[in-house]
């Protein structure tokens, strides 16, 4: 159980460069604050991450459907859906702290249960769940104007291909996007097609900015891709700053994603530091 007057245990992990303070706390005892978060992913004053990912158990959370649930926050202290380079962080923890046994396990996301298997070569697939596309719609960058289709992978993309090239895209800013199909904010994904089986992204995520990887960001370019090629299934390597995945999108819309998930440090947060926040 956390104990924050004896201090609070963490881990840091990322996916593809998309990096995450890890906090067990298997009986849901911290007070997992907005300002707290803020502190521990600030580069400068605390651990510096994309986000932080509470380790509770099902129960504790409310969550009895599944027994590791992923309280997964933004940088700003936002709560969000879901994140699927998070849940393959979230996983090799659950399987190196030997919470979990065997190659298959289930981790509970506020977007609902997603299995995980952890493949041979190291690598960990999620199964995404359903992929559902809305309307056209656009972002503005820089003053220029990208259009894009509206992608739901549990929480809101709006995924732009495009033939200018995104590597040198000034992503410092948030882009402008329509609220009226985007109400509660959406990550926008930038993307190039390389050839029929690779694409490369950029993303602005949603109450973090622009980060090495997004994973359900990489779903939601590999359908909007897809779509543009006029095609309903298929696989494609997505390349990120980062590194690469791979996401297949089936004819049912159902989506994996596999890509790697690295767990760097371990550590306990000083209980002072964390009552100062």
């Amino acid at each position: 159980m956390a104990d924050p007057e004896a201090g609070i245990g963490f881990r840091k992990g990322h996916g593809t460069e998309n990096d995450f303070v890890l906090l067990p706390d298997p009986d849901g005892a911290l007070e997992l604050t907005e300002s707290r978060v803020r502190a521990l992913c600030d580069r400068h004053r605390g651990l510096g991450a994309d986000g932080v990912l509470r380790v509770v158990r099902g129960a504790a959370a409310g969550r009895p459907d599944t027994e590791w649930f992923m309280d997964y926050r933004n940088a700003d202290g936002s709560v969000a859906e879901m994140c699927g380079n998070g849940v393959r962080v979230f996983a090799r923890y659950l399987v190196e702290a030997g919470l979990v046994t065997g190659e298959e396990l289930v981790v509970g996301t506020r977007g609902g249960p997603k299995p995980v298997w952890l493949r041979p070569d190291g690598e960990i697939t999620v199964a995404m769940g359903e992929v559902r596309t809305g309307p056209a719609s656009w972002a503005s960058l820089g003053g220029r104007r990208f259009e894009g289709l509206a992608v739901d992978v549990g929480n809101p993309h709006l995924a732009c291909v495009t033939g200018v090239a995104v590597d040198g895209l000034d992503l410092r800013d948030a882009p402008e996007f329509d609220p009226g199909v985007f109400p509660h904010g959406v990550n926008v994904e930038l993307v190039n097609v390389l050839d029929a089986d690779t694409v490369r992204m950029r993303v602005y995520e949603r109450g973090v900015g622009e980060t090495r990887s997004c994973g359900t960001g990489t779903v939601a370019a590999t359908a909007a891709a897809l779509l543009a090629a006029g095609r309903d299934a298929g696989e494609l390597e997505v390349r990120l700053p980062g590194g690469r995945v791979r996401v297949a999108l089936s004819a049912d819309r159902t989506a994996t994603l596999t890509g790697p998930a690295v767990l760097v440090a371990a550590g306990e947060l000083d209980p002072d530091w964390w009552r100062a926040h």
